[in-house]
């Protein structure tokens, strides 16, 4: 539906229809992010769960909307380079781009206890992917099939962490009104409408202004596929860092991560299992397993170890990931 008005308001209007979507699409990230982060928190204090675990669950699922999409899309089609790269690529650009840049900007505290949870379920998941990458060289449905069991057993296992320890709530102290349980959940359905809307559109009326300049369809790719399902992530830690809701933040890319592995790549592999893609080699070698794999686990462990150990972030480590993420889009146009 949403491909269906971004065709006709480029046939009716040409590129201005395409650049108007284009418009209203970032106003619909911009706004629905904001009504994702303030639902969130509504939860988060009525509920007295820490936020960086909302962030790391309901924040999480709705912005990693587009990602599911264009994964289950693409499997279904049979592109499965698209569904293997987009969750490999996504984890790399939510932790070198996104996270790095809020880190850069605001280093901030974190909840050491609260941290640990989702930080070692993320490497338990990344270990099993590589491990299958590496070894088995393809992703049978027995293995996508898996992946969403450890999505499952994530979620209960945030709850009960948060049951458990409601000393780790993070109370944060500030002039917001704390809204109502009802009009939290209200404000977190229709912002991930909204994010889900404005990534479409964004991306799919991009991608038409970006050739409409002439830019190379590999950039389109890199760019406005890889980078646009991310931008609902961009948009709610941008939204959390100027609310002041760091851990929010932090919790949602670290949440959205684990679900590119477990719940994004687990639901293409169901639909559609597929062999690791070699089409770029390094060396005789697959290039994604000596490239994007060692990066993805690479770079979360420089935003995340150093956290869970001292229980703060670092403005160097933003500065650093922010290098290797540039390093790493030189690579592709090289490459």
């Amino acid at each position: 539906m949403l491909e269906f008005v971004s065709n006709w308001a480029n046939s009716t209007f040409g590129l201005a229809g395409s650049i108007v979507l284009f418009v209203i699409g970032f106003i619909a990230l911009i706004k629905g992010g904001d009504w994702f982060v303030d639902g969130s928190v509504g939860i988060a204090k009525k509920f007295r769960i820490p936020e960086l675990l909302i962030g790391a669950t309901v924040v999480s699922i709705g912005t990693t909307l587009p990602e599911v999409m264009v994964s289950a899309t693409s499997a279904a089609k049979g592109v499965s380079s698209i569904a293997y790269g987009n969750a490999i690529g996504s984890v790399i650009c939510n932790t070198a781009l996104i996270a790095a840049l809020t880190v850069a900007i605001r280093p901030a505290l974190v909840n050491k206890k609260a941290l640990t949870l989702p930080v070692v379920c993320f490497f338990i998941a990344a270990l099993f992917y590589a491990g299958v990458a590496y070894f088995a060289r393809e992703f049978t449905r027995p293995v996508g099939i898996i992946l969403l069991v450890m999505f499952a057993a994530y979620m209960v296992l945030t709850v009960i962490h948060a049951k458990k320890h409601p000393e780790d709530a993070e109370a944060e102290e500030g002039s917001e009104k704390e809204l109502g349980a009802g009009k939290s959940v209200l404000l977190i359905i229709l912002g991930a409408a909204l994010i889900a809307v404005g990534a479409n559109f964004l991306v799919d009326n991009g991608t038409v202004i970006a050739r409409s300049f002439g830019v190379p369809e590999t950039v389109i790719a890199l760019t406005f596929v890889a980078l646009g399902t991310s931008l609902p992530e961009l948009v709610t830690a941008i939204t959390s860092l100027v609310k002041g809701h760091g851990a929010l933040s932090l919790g949602n890319v670290i949440g959205a991560n684990i679900f590119n592995l477990v719940l994004v790549s687990g639901m293409a592999i169901t639909i559609k299992p597929f062999a690791v893609p070699a089409e770029k080699l390094i060396a005789g070698m697959n290039a994604s397993l000596v490239v994007d794999i060692p990066v993805m686990l690479l770079v979360m462990a420089l935003l995340t170890l150093p956290a869970v150990f001292t229980g703060r972030l670092r403005r160097w480590q933003g500065v650093v990931l922010l290098a290797i993420y540039a390093g790493f889009v030189a690579f592709q146009f090289i490459g």
